[in-house]
């Protein structure tokens, strides 16, 4: 049972929703009713409700008289509460749809000293909530089915549609202390290049300007998602984000069998990047040398790729996907990394698409920070380190819930499979042609490094990848020695 908020803010909020009119549809006031069922309808309902009329949360309150609002104090106490032999906070978690966060209080009020329960609930984010399947609705002080309120379920779509992740808040009603102390105010200044101000105002007063955190009416603050993912100092002080950190898994060998170390990041994005990719490299080997372009060891995979996949894995991630959060596998022979949430673009066009992403205020500061591209997905850059350090051709891959980008060790082209080779001469016709430059036998033999007496080798490859209907002949009437190949979609 959570009891983390403290008691003068709890009676406080106690005493702001007693004054509330009493037909309010995003708090509801019982006396002792801890029908579970019941219970859940009012987490849909009121979760729905709040997102409908601007407001983070829902309210039930127990122990307050429903036509005058006096306290009287409650026999309800959820955390020995039970139903179906299970606790009944589990209980309701199972049974709503999406996951979102909601928390019972058990306090006692100011003026009486009588007990009172408040189950403060998180509004609806990207999808109405279900209980048991059905979704709910206050309409007035009645708690309804939503489906038979058509104008509120349209009105409700219309709200997801408006308000972006980055703009709800991961935490309010805070003093400026609370602000300061969550947030790692000094990255901010140091990685917007702008000098520390003097003076808590001018600090919270350029937080504010960035979107960073919001001041309310009464004066007291809240931390934007925004704010929140990029200079948390621990992401689990924000319970909604905790799972968004970073993992960091490697494996003995090249399957799942025996993990070596697990390791899950704390700080915001912005400032826990630079620490991430330095960890990282630490733990990739190094290839001796493989080719004309390096004359001693390097590392496994290039920086500059694992710095703009790693990026692009936080940065387009799907934030109202609960429960995951990006995600990076080091095997022996490979590297994964996932994020949650299907791409926004058909993964055989990331190296040529504009890119779009679910989170434009969060990508626009990390560009600005320097940590991934200003312009593009930076997917051409990726392609052209992997061909500057020959490896195998990376998988770009789609699941259920998630988009997964697969980095090779370096293989040589006698032990790469077909669709390797296939995948490659895809993937080298895309960078050829989005540098305005010509893709041909002879530049694909360089990039899979065979030698000129095996040309019919790469015209081997060319074949198979047209017959792939991943490449084409630019000009099927030129000289057979002039032959230009351009990608499908070109």
């Amino acid at each position: 049972m959570t009891v983390d908020r403290n008691l003068a803010y709890l009676q406080s909020l106690l005493k702001e929703l007693c004054s509330l009119p009493q037909e309010t549809e995003w708090v509801e006031f019982k006396q002792d009713n801890d029908d579970a069922p019941m219970i859940g309808e009012y987490i849909s309902a009121l979760a729905n409700s709040a997102a409908l009329l601007g407001k983070q949360y829902g309210y039930v309150v127990w122990g307050v008289e429903n036509d005058t609002h006096t306290v009287k104090g409650t026999c309800f106490k959820p955390s020995a509460a039970r139903h179906k032999q299970q606790e009944l906070e589990s209980w309701l978690l199972q049974k709503t749809v999406p996951k979102i966060h909601f928390r019972f209080f058990e306090f006692a009020a100011a003026a009486n000293e009588q007990p009172v329960v408040i189950l403060e609930i998180q509004a609806a984010a990207h999808t109405p909530v279900q209980f048991d399947g059905i979704e709910f609705i206050r309409v007035g002080s009645y708690k309804k089915k939503l489906r038979e309120f058509p104008e509120k379920e349209r009105e409700l779509w219309r709200v997801f549609d408006r308000v972006p992740f980055e703009q709800q808040f991961a935490a309010q009603n805070l003093d400026a202390g609370e602000v300061l102390k969550l947030l790692d105010y000094p990255a901010y200044f140091d990685l917007t290049d702008q000098p520390l101000p003097e003076g808590r105002e001018a600090i919270l007063a350029a937080l504010t300007a960035d979107q960073m955190i919001e001041r309310n009416d009464s004066g007291h603050w809240s931390v934007t998602n925004l704010g929140a993912i990029l200079f948390a100092k621990r992401l689990q002080d924000f319970q909604a984000l905790g799972r968004k950190a970073v993992r960091l898994i490697q494996y003995r060998g090249n399957n799942k069998l025996e993990t070596i170390r697990e390791i899950t990041g704390n700080k915001g994005y912005a400032v826990g990047f630079e620490g991430l990719i330095d960890y990282l490299k630490t733990l990739l080997p190094s290839n001796e040398e493989i080719g004309k372009a390096f004359r001693e060891e390097v590392p496994m995979y290039p920086e500059l790729a694992l710095r703009e996949l790693v990026a692009n894995a936080v940065i387009h991630q799907d934030f109202n996907l609960s429960g995951t959060g990006p995600m990076i596998e080091l095997f022996g022979n490979r590297l994964e990394i996932t994020n949650p949430g299907v791409p926004l673009v058909d993964t055989q066009r990331f190296l040529d698409s504009p890119p779009r992403s679910r989170n434009e205020a969060l990508a626009s500061f990390m560009r600005r920070i320097g940590v991934c591209e200003e312009r593009g997905s930076g997917i051409d850059k990726v392609i052209a380190q992997v061909e500057l350090y020959q490896l195998p051709a990376p998988i770009f891959e789609q699941t259920q819930e998630h988009t997964r980008v697969v980095l090779f060790s370096h293989r040589d082209y006698k032990d790469m499979e077909p669709e390797d080779r296939v995948r490659a001469c895809y993937q080298h016709c895309c960078l050829k042609y989005v540098n305005r430059e010509p893709m041909n036998n002879t530049s694909l033999r360089e990039r899979l490094r065979i030698d000129e007496a095996n040309s019919a080798m790469a015209s081997r490859i060319l074949k198979q990848t047209i017959k792939a209907g991943l490449i084409r002949l630019y000009d099927p009437n030129s000289n057979r020695k002039a032959y230009r190949y351009v990608p499908f979609w070109a």
